[in-house]
């Protein structure tokens, strides 16, 4: 790996030498290790089949691919192994590499005084007071925000704890070598790097056994104690400075704000996901606090060390004193300590808490006994007691280096860390329901109702006094496990507070009824109440559709009209603060109808209702449930955000955040503060940011929207008569892509497809796209581009129409956003390793016909990219992620080698039971997952 390291690395400007060294530093390593724990003979077969795969790259050269066939085909099943694993932790260790030079780099733009760099808040703000907004303006925007990023699992997550617990340490060294070290301390650190990666290639890539959902959860988990319990409350104090920095007035009461906050589907995402439940609902909030009050406990025990202050030489408030005297500590030793003896008291009482919420084991035991907290604000406001004493009695400067933090914390976190959303699909409701109605002698059918029927009856029935629900009667286990599901929300609700559980999600939204529904289950279960004559209600839980295929996008603004015009409905959102959520789904709408229809549907849906709602005067919150993938509504969420047309944010945003992805943004917290800011900054300058929405804009706007219409309509056709209309493509893609060694292996908690067929309407869009990913054709992030525009230059003056094309990429943001995540999945994109998958289809003439129309179409592709930007280099605006795609080609390539030779192996086997060869098969797509680093 060393050799690999050394000469395939490009020759880059100076500023990436250290990059290139941490790189070499960390191959050498690895390579020592392999020779160390596998022998010469493994390490020497590494690098053979590396050189070969590079040949196969760089030159194009058949005979190098008919080598590299016959060397891998040689290999016995234990040296593939040995060599996927290598190949696989060498990606590992590049990304860690690669993050470590992202953050050295920030810091010389910041140490270099070079002013507030792109995407940060200070670079918006700046922005923002040249527009002339005022400070006003941007701090009530922060009081009134939500800005919460959502953590997902899905079928794709491949990462383990201990591996990720392990890379943590890797990088921690790494980026102690930055520091001035003695040759001694460098030696040492070495010594430490070449442990940590022998302790990697000695620990278990993979699960032997199936993951499970509480698997994800401490998954998830592991984020919150590398990243987001310190960065996010650091992060909401910088913003507050920035702001008093760029307009010269503290702003005081942003200093605690809470506008960012964490969700997550783990544990109440039930949709498709039968190991979803009541139960692991509630072992998710248990998790979940669990990791906040050991947080906390940690914390304040730290800080009854640091804050030592005693009477007898400086004074404290009374609120304080008193805070001291109801502590449990009676020591004469720390009788004139009163910042300490009210810490132990509260120490004590977030120990009884942490008991009462099913901690099973605190490592300090408390004191002595008191009463738990009955809320997160009476543990802030014992908090704030020590601040406010610490500043009236010349300790303001014992406040900031852990106080002021933990008091943010406990604002932003509470006892429940992150909102559990709840999902499931409508289908699921309806059958509730139809038996409830049934059981109850209601309406016998209700399933076979007609949409007004339906509407009718659910509007009487949320009016009835009575339930549905009789303990007497018998239900089918769907029934009762759903049921279940909400009376575990409202227990929730009361034992962490409204927070730890607010929002309900119907996927597969079509009709008004499938929200309807919602309330009405709510209202069985204690979640809804309504007032007599139902003209008025209260809903605990906030009904949110999620609009999915793109039939379901077109009648997205229609169904929230006829929703918000119902005089209950009316009621409910008033209560809600006026405020209405959509969720907004890229994945399904993406495989229904190719990349460009999808993100066109999505926009024009947003702006309709952005429409609907401005006309029943209630804010829009919007939820994108984008993917890692481009495919999935992936790309840059800085870009993505501030491309959203005019009205759709206004301070309002949740996005989802999935699988490997998590752990590119979130797993090093230098890393993860800048993604947490990138993400408050997109929101603050999509939501001020001045529009040009009216005038000879507008004009402008509504020609651009014209002409994307157009493409949208050829790029829809051209996708689906290949997916959905050419004959044998199911074939094709069951046989060139992984997809049923993902859909087989233990990937996931949830199962790959929504039913046992192989149609691709039941597949679930993210295994869909991944396995589109480890092939390297990435097909759903660019197929049909080309079709579209080449069809529609050749109708008509071409030069003008192009010249329209390149107006729309310099001037709209939309567009530039989709042709930069195109040109990103491009660059990923490959032909000559996709070949090889290719040769998986047995049937050479299906092979040959839709190979042949795909490279087809990726070339035309190419073509429009490069006529409408003006360059044929992939990634020209964006170099660094460049030189990062060509620097991991090199290891990746070989990877995706052995992958086909290992499926070709599995399924060459009468019973596909070899775990030597699934083992490889799972730690190639671990590998390629992690060297593309967005591909779920």
């Amino acid at each position: 790996m060393d050799n690999l390291a050394a000469h395939d690395t490009p020759s880059g400007a100076d500023k990436d030498a250290p990059l290139k060294e941490d790189i070499r530093l960390l191959g050498r390593i690895l390579g020592d290790v392999l020779r160390d724990q596998e022998g010469d003979a493994v390490f020497e077969i590494v690098e053979t089949i590396r050189q070969t795969a590079v040949r196969f790259r760089r030159d194009a050269d058949p005979k190098a691919g008919e080598e590299l066939t016959a060397l891998l085909h040689k290999l016995t099943r234990d040296q593939t192994n040995s060599v996927v694993r290598a190949f696989s932790y060498f990606s590992h260790l590049a990304n860690i590499a690669e993050d470590q030079h992202h953050n050295r780099r920030r810091r010389a733009h910041l140490l270099h005084g070079s002013g507030p760099q792109a995407g940060s808040v200070g670079y918006a703000l700046g922005k923002l007071v040249d527009a002339g907004v005022s400070q006003d303006t941007v701090e009530g925007f922060f009081k009134e925000a939500l800005i919460s990023p959502v953590l997902t699992a899905h079928p794709t997550e491949v990462q383990r704890k201990s591996i990720l617990d392990a890379e943590h340490d890797i990088a921690r060294l790494l980026a102690e070598r930055d520091l001035p070290l003695t040759p001694k301390e460098r030696q040492r650190n070495t010594q430490l790097l070449h442990a940590k990666i022998a302790t990697l290639w000695q620990t278990r890539m993979l699960r032997y056994s199936k993951l499970t959902v509480a698997d994800e959860i401490d998954n998830a988990l592991s984020y919150y104690r590398i990243t987001f319990l310190r960065e996010v409350p650091a992060l909401v104090e910088d913003i507050a400075c920035e702001i008093a920095t760029h307009y010269g007035n503290d702003s005081a009461g942003l200093h605690n704000a809470t506008y960012l906050q964490m969700g997550s589907w783990i544990g109440g995402d039930r949709d498709g996901n039968p190991n979803v439940n009541a139960d692991t609902m509630r072992h998710a909030l248990t998790r979940q606090s669990t990791t906040i009050l050991d947080f906390y406990l940690d914390e304040v025990h730290a800080l009854g060390a640091e804050l030592s202050a005693s009477t007898l030489l400086v004074d404290v408030s009374p609120a304080l004193a008193s805070l001291a005297d109801a502590s449990p500590d009676n020591s004469p030793h720390r009788s004139d300590e009163p910042y300490r003896r009210a810490l132990i008291g509260i120490y004590a009482r977030l120990a009884a808490t942490a008991r009462e919420l099913g901690l099973g084991h605190i490592l300090r035991k408390e004191v002595g006994h008191a009463a738990p907290y009955l809320d997160p604000e009476l543990f802030a406001a014992d908090l704030e007691v020590l601040a406010d004493s610490l500043r009236a009695n010349h300790g303001a400067v014992l406040i900031e280096p852990r106080l002021a933090g933990l008091k943010r914390a406990a604002r932003i976190f509470g006892f429940h860390l992150a909102s559990l959303d709840m999902r499931q699909s409508s289908d699921v409701h309806e059958r509730v329901l139809a038996e409830l109605f049934a059981r109850a002698g209601v309406e016998k059918d209700y399933a076979a109702l007609g949409e007004e029927q339906k509407v009718a009856l659910l509007q009487t029935e949320l009016a009835q006094p009575r339930l549905l629900y009789t303990p007497y009667e018998t239900y089918s286990d769907e029934t009762n496990g759903e049921l279940a599901i909400l009376r575990t929300a409202r227990e929730i609700r009361v034992r962490y507070g409204s927070r730890a559980i607010r929002n309900y999600i119907i996927s597969h939204t079509e009709t008004v009824s499938d929200l309807l529904e919602v309330l009405l289950l709510q209202k069985e279960t204690g979640l809804m109440r309504v007032s007599a004559g139902a003209s008025s209600g209260t809903s605990e839980v906030m009904v949110i559709p999620l609009f999915e295929t793109i039939p379901d996008l077109q009648r997205a603004a229609g169904i929230m009209s006829e929703w918000m015009a119902l005089p209950l409905v009316a009621s409910v959102i008033e209560k809600q603060g006026r405020l209405q959520e959509v969720m907004l789904g890229y994945s399904d709408s993406n495989k229904d109808g190719g990349f460009l229809t999808s993100n066109w549907e999505l926009y024009q849906a947003e702006l309709k209702l952005v429409e609907v709602f401005e006309a029943q005067n209630v804010k829009l919150r919007l939820f994108h449930g984008r993917g890692g993938t481009v495919g999935r509504g992936g790309g840059p969420s800085y870009d993505a955000i501030r491309a959203q047309p005019p009205g759709t944010v206004n301070g309002q945003i949740r996005l989802t955040e999935q699988g490997e992805i998590i752990a590119s943004k979130f797993s090093n917290a230098e890393i993860g503060r800048r993604n947490l800011e990138l993400l408050v900054a997109a929101t603050l300058e999509a939501s001020l940011s001045p529009h040009a929405s009216n005038g000879a804009g507008a004009e402008r706007l509504a020609r651009f929207e014209g002409v994307m219409a157009e493409l949208s309509e050829r790029a829809y056709k051209a996708y689906r008569n290949l997916v959905y209309e050419t004959p044998g493509f199911t074939d094709y893609f069951f046989s060139a892509t992984p997809i049923a060694e993902i859909a087989e292996l233990n990937l996931g908690s949830r199962p790959a497809s929504r039913k046992s067929t192989r149609r691709i309407e039941d597949l679930r869009a993210i295994p869909w796209g991944f396995s589109w990913g480890q092939c390297r054709l990435l097909l759903p992030g660019w197929y049909g581009f080309g079709s579209a525009v080449s069809g529609w230059l050749a109708e008509g003056e071409r030069e003008n129409k192009l010249e329209q094309l390149r107006a729309m990429f310099h001037d709209w943001p939309f567009f530039a956003t989709l042709l930069s995540n195109m040109d990103m999945v491009l660059a990923k994109t490959d032909l000559a390793i996709a070949s090889r998958y290719a040769e998986l289809v047995a049937d050479v003439s299906l092979r040959e016909r839709i190979f042949k129309r795909i490279a087809a179409e990726h070339g035309e592709t190419l073509r429009c990219l490069e006529a409408i930007t003006g360059t044929g280099e992939r990634l020209a605006g964006n170099p660094l992620l460049a030189r990062s795609i060509q620097n991991r080609f090199a290891y990746l390539d070989p990877l995706n080698h052995l992958q086909v030779e290992l499926i070709h192996r599995r399924r060459a086997l009468a019973d596909n039971v070899d775990p030597r060869v699934n083992r490889g098969i799972h730690l190639s797509i671990n590998g390629v997952a992690a060297g593309l680093r967005n591909t779920g």
